[in-house]
């Protein structure tokens, strides 16, 4: 009896204790389920026979720094990866970001320092996709630290100059509508300063100065927003010169070519009134104007005014949206050119469209080639007849040929003569200069 009864006990102590634990498992297996389900996944480590993963990495850590905005940090690590790894498919896009990260930092030493980064891209791979990118980031870079146009114009002739460029290299690139409006826009800032140069000249009617800049400026742009004003001024100018001839051509290119211009009717009566016949107005031109009244959003006179003041870049709202910018680099022969002729007359020479030329001048240019007859006159003529020599009997004759020297001129002769030596002494400048301060000693003290 005391067996069974002590194995009832042990019996029912074993069934309490299983109750106590049984409200303890159900939680613990809800605790390790929500941890394999929500646990951290351990990132995969590269492989260890991949060559091109460290430098992606590299390449992707940097641009994780230059979007964040440490760019000294992402260059470091691109120039990192591009001396570690040189044969590395990543190599042209890490010289790309580099260039990228100093034109993204802006400032006139990051501009610079992106050009010549983009530079040396398209010099390592100029048969990618990317060297047209490349070179349209150079025209601009110049094109964000162009000035105002009555400033410096050097980063402006070269935004020219790199846009042109661009154009010539990569005509069907999908970039090329953008650069030939950044040009556009470069050269009416270029033309708007040489038109105020022109105008200045032009009110203090000085004539051949004007004239010289308002030829090259119609000629080289013709899609300046004020190009027919300059042909007005180029009008009136030749006019004054009494030479209807020439002012009738560029009257009648403001009829022709600016057909919708606020001053064609002033231009057809300059015309009616010198008797040349008006010309009719070129198709291509009047589609062009009736297409650029479309952007006639541009602002007004103050706006302008206040912009001119307040920003410090160059205002490009008057810049042409149509027509086909100039992609020939300027030339010094568009240039006024003065050339010294035999006689001691001056002619002044201006390559114009129409026939111009500078105002009360002689439109000629006069070319001469080194070695030529025309070149070689003056050193004729300045020779002179070499002296005898020592116990001939008859000396030289003269050159008859050479019209600079006569036998019986006086002055011709003196330089067959030998120098004085005692003439030289009088007019040592050394005992001139020492006589000079004795005499102004005496004056100052007179004992």
């Amino acid at each position: 009896m005391t067996g069974c009864r002590s194995s009832r006990l042990a019996g029912r102590k074993v069934a309490s204790v299983r109750q106590k634990y049984k409200f303890l498992v159900v939680p613990l297996l809800v605790t390790l389920l929500l941890a394999g389900c929500f646990g951290k996944k351990k990132s995969k480590q590269p492989q260890a026979g991949s060559s091109a993963e460290p430098d992606r990495l590299l390449y992707e850590r940097a641009l994780q720094d230059i979007r964040k905005g440490r760019q000294g940090i992402g260059r470091l690590t691109l120039q990192t990866l591009i001396n570690t790894y040189p044969d590395s498919e990543y190599l042209a896009k890490a010289k790309l970001a580099i260039a990228d990260s100093y034109y993204k930092e802006g400032g006139t030493a990051g501009l610079k320092q992106s050009i010549a980064e983009y530079k040396d891209f398209i010099t390592f791979f100029p048969f990618l996709d990317e060297a047209a990118y490349a070179q349209m980031q150079v025209g601009l870079a110049h094109f964000r630290m162009m000035e105002k146009p009555d400033r410096d114009r050097t980063d402006g002739r070269l935004a020219e100059e790199e846009f042109q460029i661009f154009l010539q290299k990569y005509p069907q690139s999908k970039l090329a509508p953008e650069a030939e409006q950044r040009l556009r826009e470069v050269q009416e800032v270029l033309a708007e300063g040489d038109y105020r140069i022109a105008r200045f000249y032009y009110i203090k009617r000085s004539h051949r100065a004007a004239a010289s800049r308002l030829i090259e400026l119609t000629n080289r742009y013709p899609l300046y927003s004020q190009a027919d004003r300059a042909l007005w001024m180029l009008g009136n100018i030749f006019e004054r010169s009494e030479k209807s001839d020439v002012a009738a051509q560029y009257y009648s290119r403001i009829v022709r070519d600016y057909p919708l211009s606020g001053l064609g009717d002033d231009a057809r009566a300059k015309l009616t009134k010198l008797g040349v016949p008006l010309p009719q107005p070129d198709p291509m031109a009047l589609a062009r104007m009736q297409k650029e009244r479309e952007f006639e959003h541009r602002p007004g006179f103050l706006k302008r005014a206040s912009h001119g003041v307040l920003m410090t870049r160059p205002d490009v709202s008057m810049a042409a949206h149509t027509g086909q910018p100039n992609l020939a680099p300027p030339s010094e022969a568009a240039a006024s050119t003065e050339t010294l002729v035999p006689g001691g007359k001056s002619t002044v020479g201006t390559a114009g469209a129409g026939g111009g030329g500078s105002g009360g001048n002689t439109a000629v240019v006069m070319t001469v080639t080194p070695g030529s007859p025309g070149s070689s006159q003056p050193a004729e003529s300045s020779s002179a007849t070499p002296p005898p020599a020592a116990g001939s009997e008859n000396p030289p004759k003269a050159d008859p040929a050479s019209p600079g020297t006569k036998p019986e001129d006086p002055k011709a002769s003196d330089k067959t003569k030998p120098a004085d030596p005692n003439k030289d002494k009088k007019n040592d400048p050394k005992k001139e200069s020492t006589s000079k301060k004795k005499k102004g000693l005496r004056k100052i003290i007179p004992w």
